[in-house]
């Protein structure tokens, strides 16, 4: 595996890149391409930091691993490329967003356009192999993950870490919460939307009160 990762996070990561743990990652993950369809391509899989430069960073997201349907994954958690068919999950983001903000439910679920404005769209996984979910947990990608929300949290200050789900929580562990605001509820999965764990959150409008205190910049969601 290639690491095909902006300017910005190389000055961060480095060190990680360099850690015996990371090169068995990468030798897995290129053998896994090799002998399987595994999502998303090659050159997407750190596209959730070449989308967001570390230098813009506001906003953390933090999903589980990608999709691991055909066409839906490009690297960017919860996102589905141009012209797919929004996932559950997804769905009922757009929804809740809808109604915390009263802005029209969108067409594309492509999420290029949060990134580009600060939000870090992290899966803690960032490959699975087509059709197999959770298949590339536990090779080494958590604790690459881990150590970019240490890093994060070490190097910025007020950034908003969105923990949806028992296993993004599970990250606020590496975050300084005196630096940094956290918001956390259920996943917006179907199972734990519909049991009242996701809607009526107002995560959305809550980052937004946040960075306008802080005098940052507000998201366009």
């Amino acid at each position: 595996m290639k690491v095909e990762i902006a300017e910005s996070w190389v000055k961060v990561l480095q060190p990680e890149f360099e850690k015996p743990y990371f090169k068995q990652l990468a030798q897995f993950v290129k053998d896994e391409y090799i002998t399987n369809n595994c999502f998303p391509k090659g050159n997407q899989i750190f596209e959730a930091f070449n989308l967001c430069s570390f230098e813009d960073l506001k906003v953390v997201i933090i999903g589980q691993d990608p999709y691991h349907g055909i066409g839906q994954a490009h690297g960017l958690c919860f996102s589905v490329n141009e012209g797919v068919a929004h996932p559950p999950s997804l769905i009922n983001i757009f929804k809740e967003i809808e109604t915390d903000l009263n802005i029209p439910y969108p067409k594309s679920g492509n999420l290029e356009r949060w990134a580009k404005q600060g939000v870090l769209l992290l899966n803690a996984t960032l490959t699975v192999r087509a059709h197999n979910a959770g298949s590339h947990q536990k090779k080494g990608w958590e604790e690459f993950t881990d150590a970019v929300i240490e890093k994060i949290s070490e190097e910025k200050k007020n950034v908003v870490f969105l923990l949806w789900g028992g296993f993004a929580k599970k990250k606020g562990s590496k975050i300084d919460k005196n630096k940094h605001h956290i918001l956390t509820c259920g996943h917006p999965s179907p199972l734990s939307a519909n049991r009242g764990y996701w809607f009526g959150n107002r995560h959305f409008s809550k980052v937004n009160d946040y960075l306008e205190r802080k005098k940052i910049e507000k998201i366009k969601w």
